[in-house]
């Protein structure tokens, strides 16, 4: 099983940015983290980052074919972004959306997910384990 673990906007500064709401661990702690989950459970994980919303569309559209799932934090864009889940509804490859805080216990503006709304599962509020979550998750159905 081959995971496409994509990261939205602002995720390369983990660790820099608001460490009491998002942790000190880097991005390169990510990384790690992601591959040895995917590892124990038995796929593979390849992990991106990426601070521009067009991107993360042709990432999407790329993995077709490529990859069995998608484990995306779109980060702001999980809030604003069409472009995104016209993209995830057209790939036709389940995703589970994630975040390393719970969104629906902050600021208004981020109870709103267009990421959700094409997605399959959500694994939120947990840190570095919302990705975890997400990884077993499909591992466990095989995608």
């Amino acid at each position: 099983m081959k995971i496409l673990v994509l990261n939205g906007p602002n995720l390369n500064l983990l660790g820099l940015r608001e460490p009491e709401l998002y942790g000190s661990r880097t991005y390169p702690d990510l990384v790690e983290f992601c591959r040895g989950a995917a590892s124990a459970a038995g796929a593979e994980a390849e992990v991106r980052q990426t601070n521009h919303e067009g991107v993360l569309v042709d990432w999407i559209q790329q993995a077709r074919g490529v990859f069995d799932a998608i484990v995306l934090n779109a980060a702001a864009y999980t809030h604003t972004s069409v472009a995104i889940l016209d993209a995830i509804k057209a790939v036709r490859i389940p995703v589970a959306e994630v975040h390393l805080t719970e969104p629906k216990e902050r600021e208004p503006f981020r109870r709103v997910s267009y990421v959700g709304m094409a997605a399959e599962a959500v694994f939120s509020g947990r840190g570095f384990d919302s990705y975890a979550d997400a990884i077993r998750h499909f591992a466990a159905k095989g995608a």
